[in-house]
């Protein structure tokens, strides 16, 4: 493109000097038809676990590949070029490990650029181009793809679609312009910005030919023969493509805008309005409905330039690195050879929290599992509130009949104790109280093995007073799940000061077994995510209690942009917790935490939040604003977020000092899975040492330098 004529892209390849060159290997195929066919091979010569990426030397090899190319077809050598992987990969977009080689603005601009200079290349060989995306595909992965002519994909890929808004960047290789004027602007807000922001969720090779971004799809054992056979076709002409959802004069006119909109309120009520990548990415999916490709790109440039340089993009990386990194090596983990085998579950409790320990251990370990409580008809509901679930996965064809069959053969109740002789792990869900606790520990440990692991799941208590009753602490471990526990991927593993190797090794690798990622911490009140979540629960409490609104407390925390404001998070995890949590700490930590009785009174009320049929809520419950009402000191806006925002510092930089966990990144990994704490902060401590909180409560950082933008 005449835009990136004469750009000298060398400050960009000095600032890699460690770039893993994903190199671009050409040989010729024979079509059917006779004609020869360039088949571009991506490989960066790693196995599985490093896939091919791109940097500058990797994009100016693909460019230098691709001008030769155009020199070959112009000669007609060649009838047409194509694009695929090494086994199973594709491409996985752009080498976000060499960020912080990115040290200029204008070096941060250079790499949308050069991507653009080398993708457009594909559009302007004088033969057709195609994409072969034989397995994972992400960001630049696709893109490529996207600016080929033609695309095939393979029937078995996982791993496609793109995910940058979810890392507080834009597609930037041609993306937000072409995947809208491929397959409509509804498709692309879908792929671009919903799917990123649920999780990151992926497209299966299904969606990805019904949504119109390849197509074709052959199996995996012929992908290569088939898709080079569909090439030849499609360059003699034999076999038409049809873009059936490529967007139309009618689209443009009537519905492009209209779906922004839609859409753009739709981020204002589930994110707020503090993440930038989102809204960029609006932007250029709005401008995309009357722009040319060349105007799309050149704003893509801007855009992209403008994140990689910013704080969030800086956090959000900081972030996925903990996610998939240090969460897979968790700090302080013993040997796993010391882990014992798992062969029999017992779960004490057969309520809801219970009920939803014993489905997941029996989907994920596949042991049996059986469940007690006080009397047979609690147990018997929660039997059926089980193998209910396991039908509705099997209705939903999550899991097959033969599984679910064979899952709920694995489940029994009973009111006997002794049935739980054979349990090489047993896990309480009792009530949030010591005693209760202590006993219903003191009585299993009649009927269980001197080598069965104990488990609570106490969200505050002391691991160590638990049990006190004991005659064999040492195998008592904390194992706290977050609610709902299918779906929350943390857990805190709290080794208590008599809890030994084996117990704790045991623990961690059945938390790896579940699914879940584990940190370990000290036996402390409130462990790590609800200490920090006390803090700020208790600022917002006293707040309202010195006169301030829920609606003010709730907006002036909106910067840290958590998932739900505190009046929401108290209603979903229950007014009598939350005092609970706050009394808890406020017992210990006096001098810190504060305990609110107007809290007490909303417990005992037993609401705060009016809620239609549906359970969407409407508004404030008034009987509730008026038990809390009396207060003459209502604290202002900026105020709150500012004790918050120490508070916070204050709390941490205390756990680090004290070893609750070994580092400030474990607190961040914590809140990320265990709160929501959002990416685009890198978690709790890179935000509070951007916003100077850090330096205003202990003079210092939690980071050196600190996680912050150029």
């Amino acid at each position: 493109m005449r835009e990136y004529s004469g750009i000298d892209f060398q400050p960009l390849v000095d600032a890699s000097p460690d770039e893993v060159v994903t190199h671009s290997f050409v040989r010729d195929i024979t079509l059917e038809s006779g004609k020869i066919f360039a088949l571009i091979t991506l490989d960066n010569g790693r196995d599985h676990t490093r896939p091919n990426t791109f940097g500058a030397r990797t994009l100016i090899e693909l460019g230098g590949v691709l001008d030769a190319l155009t020199e070959r077809a112009a000669r007609g050598e060649i009838a047409g070029v194509g694009v695929t992987g090494k086994p199973f990969i594709l491409a996985a977009g752009a080498d976000l490990s060499r960020v912080d080689d990115l040290n200029s603005h204008e070096v941060a601009r250079m790499l949308p650029q050069l991507g653009h200079s080398v993708f457009h290349k594909l559009s302007t060989l004088g033969v057709p181009s195609f994409t072969f995306i034989n397995g994972l595909a992400l960001g630049g992965g696709l893109e490529i793809g996207l600016n080929s002519d033609y695309r095939a994909v393979d029937a078995t890929a996982a791993g496609i679609g793109l995910p940058e808004v979810f890392l507080g960047l834009i597609p930037g290789w041609g993306g937000s312009w072409l995947l809208p004027n491929l397959i409509g602007i509804e498709n692309a807000l879908k792929v671009i910005i919903e799917n990123p922001l649920k999780m990151n969720r992926m497209l299966k090779p299904a969606q990805v030919l019904e949504l119109g971004i390849a197509d074709a799809l052959f199996d995996s054992a012929t992908f290569l023969e088939s898709s080079l056979r569909w090439a030849s076709r499609v360059i003699e002409g034999t076999e038409k493509v049809e873009r059936k959802n490529k967007p139309g004069k009618m689209e443009r006119l009537a519905k492009w805008d209209i779906a922004i909109g839609i859409a753009r309120k739709t981020l204002e009520s589930k994110i707020g309005t503090e993440p930038v990548a989102p809204y960029l990415a609006l932007d250029l999916l709005k401008a995309a409905k009357n722009t040319t490709r060349e105007e799309g790109f050149l704003l893509e440039d801007e855009a992209l330039s403008r994140l990689i340089a910013g704080d969030q993009f800086r956090a959000s990386i900081y972030a996925f690195n903990l996610v998939q990194k240090r969460a897979k090596r968790p700090a302080g983990a013993p040997d796993k050879a010391l882990a014992r085998r798992v062969t029999k579950v017992g779960v004490i409790g057969a309520g809801l929290m219970a009920s939803q320990f014993a489905l997941l251990f029996v989907r994920r370990l596949k042991v049996p599992v059986i469940i007690t409580d006080l009397d047979q008809a609690r147990v018997d509901k929660g039997l059926d509130y089980i193998r209910g679930e396991i039908s509705a996965l099997a209705e939903k064809g999550r899991i097959s009949a033969d599984e679910a069959n064979r899952l709920a053969s694995l489940i029994h109740g009973t009111t006997d104790k002794a049935d739980f002789a054979d349990c090489s792990w047993v896990i309480e869900a009792v009530f949030e109280e010591l005693e209760i606790k202590q006993n219903v520990f003191a009585d299993i440990e009649k009927y269980v093995s001197e080598d069965t692991i104990l488990a609570t799941n106490t969200s505050s208590l002391s691991v160590e007073k638990i049990g006190a009753k004991l005659a064999h602490p040492e195998r008592l471990v904390g194992f706290h799940f977050f609610n709902p526990v299918a779906v929350m991927p943390l857990i805190e593993v709290v080794r208590a000061p008599a809890t030994n190797d084996a117990t704790l090794s045991t623990a961690m690798v059945t938390a790896k077994n579940l699914r879940k990622n584990a940190v370990i911490t000290r036996d402390t009140p409130g462990f790590v995510v609800n200490r920090v979540l006390a803090v700020l629960l208790g600022e917002a409490m006293r707040a309202v209690d010195a006169g301030t609104s829920f609606e003010t407390v709730d907006r002036a925390l909106a910067p840290l942009g958590l998932p739900m404001s505190p009046s929401a998070l108290l209603d979903l995890v229950g007014l009598k917790v939350g005092a609970h949590v706050l009394d808890t700490h406020a017992q210990a930590f006096p001098e810190r935490f504060y305990t609110s009785e107007n809290l007490h009174r909303l417990a005992d009320y037993g609401t705060l939040l009016e809620k239609d049929a549906r359970g969407k809520v409407k508004g404030f419950d008034k009987g509730a604003l008026k038990l809390v009402a009396g207060g003459k000191n209502p604290v202002p806006a900026e105020e709150i977020l500012r004790r918050v925002q120490d508070g916070l510092a204050v709390e941490i930089h205390l756990m680090l000092e004290d070893d609750v966990v070994h580092a400030a990144e474990d607190i961040d990994l914590c809140l990320i899975l265990g709160a929501g704490w959002p990416f685009i902060d890198g978690g709790v401590t890179p935000y509070l040492d951007r916003v100077g909180a850090s330096e205003r409560t202990f003079g210092g950082s939690f980071h050196t330098p600190q996680i912050r933008g150029l």
